[in-house]
């Protein structure tokens, strides 16, 4: 097979022609930069943009001719530096166009926009993406969405009271439970975590907390490698611990107890001693 339009010539592929610099527009930087500072100096105009307000006391807000794009046969945008401060890194784009050769220059779009080293805002993110652990106060809500992936439906409703009564006595009564995948996360965030057994501590540990009296482990799936910590001593009391994780609280630590300091064999009680005081010999 071969692609459509292969022998034809190239702006008959498909693809777009190449767009060439109008080098008469390039060369009206004068006319560009003038508008430029026309936008950039000081103003008092309520409906116009912030930016002619913010920095009344440079004396050149536009710096520099950074470069210049072809924006069509007719048009070229050319840049310049901003020396506004708080916009370092960012750009004064002043699109010019022309109708054909020996026609005048017109001034379209001044806009300031960031530059390539320029410090921007973060991408936008969705409000129910941002919260991160620990944001969530007394009182908050945070609803969960319908499709999270975390979640499954726990039971399906019978529509009969009895039998959905019975269903909660036994841990059915919960709508959703968590999935699959949301166990895996669970498990991955808990095992990687500062009760994981990757930890300083768990590393410095006498013995790992599956063989420690104070460790209640998970009922279900998650069993075989988590629990909680019931040990009010330890850093990890009331928290979800991996059976690897371990601290110097363990249940069976034995630590040595005796003096380091050697002691005689043989002890002289000074207060039963009587002291004579010696008398020098005579000569």
């Amino acid at each position: 097979m071969t692609s459509p339009g292969a022998g034809a010539p190239f702006e008959d592929t498909g693809q777009p022609a190449p767009v060439l610099l109008n080098q008469e527009l390039a060369a009206a930087e004068d006319v560009a930069r003038a508008a430029a500072e026309d936008e950039a100096s000081p103003g008092t105009d309520p409906i116009g943009s912030p930016v002619l307000t913010l920095a009344a006391e440079v004396s050149a807000p536009v710096g520099a001719h950074v470069g210049v794009e072809p924006e069509g046969p007719h048009a070229v945008t050319h840049y310049f530096e901003s020396n506004y401060p708080g916009y370092i890194g960012w750009r004064w784009a002043v699109t010019v166009a022309s109708v054909g050769p020996d026609e005048p220059v017109t001034v379209s779009e001044v806009v300031l926009l960031p530059g390539p080293e320029a410090l921007t805002a973060p991408d936008w993110v969705p409000w129910n993406q941002r919260v991160r652990p620990g944001d969530l106060g007394a009182g908050d809500l945070l609803p969960t969405g319908t499709d999270d992936p975390r979640l499954a439906p726990g039971y399906l409703a019978s529509g009969d009271p009895a039998v959905e009564e019975v269903a909660r006595e036994v841990g059915l009564g919960r709508k959703r439970v968590l999935s699959l995948e949301g166990r895996l996360e669970a498990a991955d965030r808990w095992h990687s975590g500062d009760f994981g057994p990757r930890s300083d501590m768990a590393r410095m540990a006498p013995a790992a907390c599956g063989t420690c009296g104070f460790f209640l482990k998970l009922a279900g799936s998650m069993g075989g490698a988590f629990g909680v910590c019931a040990n009010e001593i330890a850093p990890a009391d009331g928290r979800v611990v991996s059976v690897e994780f371990g601290c110097g609280a363990h249940s069976e630590v034995d630590v040595d107890t005796s003096s380091t300091v050697p002691v005689a064999e043989v002890v002289y009680d000074d207060a039963t001693l009587d002291f004579e005081p010696r008398i020098p010999e005579r000569g």
